[in-house]
């Protein structure tokens, strides 16, 4: 991450995803306040919740650089290099895995785009579908709901304790065998080289 004008800037290259992690506290019940705007509509990045305490000790493991070809997309080599570090948890891996992301990215699919707990909860289209302009997020951790707004709009609500609706898991998707902690770590996520994301605020309210 890199200051930019009074916001974070995601800072994306070959080193493949990144996780801006906050160790300070974990957070139960609460709502997060997200500002934020992408570059364009093609910009990922994401909100992790719910990560338990085993992400301190793999946050800083190296992990496989994502190499792309002319056409942008990942190479047999560096593809299978990332899919063992996704299976062995390596680095920010873990937070996919034992987390959960809220997606920031206005792609078509309904359980990868912008509000989406990514690829296990589908969300509605974001209300101002221009990526450059700040929206404001607000995810909602309560008991086994997630619940996400973008600008007013609920755009989804996610039962953490309900069935998998995939009837295939790709190895970049989250492992749905392991149950997310009440009380979990959050951190901002980026991805490699063209997936440019600003954040103006992140803010926790504590609900009873």
């Amino acid at each position: 991450m890199a200051i930019d004008d009074n916001s974070l800037r995601t800072e994306c290259d070959a080193k493949g995803m990144g996780l801006f992690l906050y160790k300070k506290e974990r957070f139960g019940n609460c709502q997060i306040r997200v500002v934020y705007r992408s570059q364009d509509s093609k910009s990922n990045a994401g909100v992790f919740i719910r990560i338990d305490e085993g992400i301190l000790a793999r946050l800083h493991e190296k992990q496989a650089a994502a190499q792309r070809n002319e056409k942008g997309e990942l190479t047999p080599e560096s593809a299978q290099a990332m899919r063992a570090d996704s299976d062995n948890l390596t680095g920010p891996w873990y937070a996919v895995h034992r987390g959960f992301e809220v997606q920031i990215c206005d792609a078509p699919d309904e359980y990868h785009r912008t509000g989406a707990i990514y690829s296990l909860a589908k969300a509605e289209p974001v209300p101002n579908p221009n990526a450059a302009e700040w929206k404001t997020m607000v995810i909602t951790l309560k008991g086994n709901l997630v619940q996400v707004e973008v600008d007013g709009k609920r755009l989804t609500t996610f039962d953490s304790t309900s069935k998998d609706p995939r009837s295939k898991r790709e190895w970049y998707e989250p492992k749905y065998d392991f149950t997310r902690p009440a009380s979990g770590y959050i951190g901002l996520q980026t991805h490699d080289v063209g997936d440019v994301a600003y954040f103006k605020e992140v803010s926790v309210r504590a609900l009873e």
